[in-house]
């Protein structure tokens, strides 16, 4: 199999996305704004050497290494390589900081196998609880909580001057939703808040650069899971057994259909009243994920 290596694409003037094929678990999209003289970085990477060659496609486009890291969340693959840029200051939702070191090595404990590297967990140093604006020079740049959505501790980050938006996972191009640990009708309400920016070019957490339209298909992939969970709990169904008997129909494509299951567990406990972002039993969601994936444990791709 050939693995495609990471490339930089240039959306608007001083605006990178640094995207890893094809998007699957563990390879994320981050992304830097620029003035020449100063630097913003837009997430990390999953392991050390994926960081350390993010810090030199940086590099190569001519921009200094960053003062500042936003993470749009505190997944490890869009965190584990904030220390590679110290001593940037990292920025994050308040709510991020507290459920990263919370989570701590939680990817070496599901891929065991991976070489991630010499990780030191980082935290953001500085949080924010609605909203941050920041500048890059004369750039503008919003830092936007969404409310519970991918997480409880998302962050959206909007160039309103270059219409370029970086979701974090709340989109994923050709990849399929992952709310386990937020909330689908946070996630509906986030994508709300997505289409009133009016954004250009949409730089999501995963998969190639895409546009609005992302957030179309997006919404008809939530409010299908909706549906199956009220039909799948209305007949006494676990989430994997509705999961097991569900047409995927458009979705059927998309990389990591496995999540479904996931995201069935995080519909069924919202529809028992549950808080959203209230924490589910993530080793049954993975042993769930296992049986949709064939019977084989999902594989960190980075």
């Amino acid at each position: 199999m050939t693995v495609e290596k990471p490339y930089v694409v240039q959306p608007a003037a001083g605006v990178y996305a640094y995207v890893q094929p094809d998007g699957g678990w563990c390879l994320n999209n981050a992304g830097w704004v620029s003035d020449g003289g100063r630097t913003l970085l837009v997430d990390t990477a999953a392991t050390e050497r994926r960081a350390l060659a993010l810090r030199e496609a940086v590099l190569g486009q001519g921009s200094p290494l960053p003062r500042t890291v936003v993470n749009t969340h505190h997944h490890g693959d869009h965190t584990y390589g904030n220390a590679a840029f110290a001593p940037a200051v990292i920025v994050g939702h308040e709510n991020a900081r507290a459920e990263q070191l919370a989570a701590g090595h939680q990817l070496e404990l599901i891929w065991p196998a991976t070489d991630f590297g010499a990780i030191e967990i980082t935290a953001p140093d500085l949080t924010y609880g609605d909203r941050l604006t920041l500048y890059v020079g004369d750039t503008e740049v919003r830092v936007l909580h969404p409310g519970v959505a991918h997480t409880t501790g998302d962050s959206v980050v909007w160039l309103p001057a270059r219409r370029v938006v970086f979701t974090g996972d709340l989109v994923f191009a050709g990849g399929t939703p992952f709310l386990a640990m937020g909330s689908l009708a946070g996630s509906l309400r986030a994508l709300e808040l997505l289409r009133s920016l009016d954004a250009e070019t949409v730089v999501p957490g995963h998969g190639p650069l895409t546009d609005p339209s992302a957030y179309e298909s997006t919404e008809r992939y939530l409010r299908y899971v909706a549906e199956l969970a009220r039909e799948g709990r209305g007949e006494g169904l676990t989430p994997l057994e509705t999961a097991r008997r569900a047409d995927l129909g458009e979705f059927a494509a998309w990389r990591e259909s496995e999540r479904l299951v996931a995201n069935l567990h995080r519909a069924y406990a919202e529809l028992a009243g549950e808080p959203e972002g209230a924490p589910l039993d993530i080793m049954a969601v993975l042993r769930d994920m296992t049986v949709m994936n064939g019977g084989t444990p999902i594989l960190c791709h980075a």
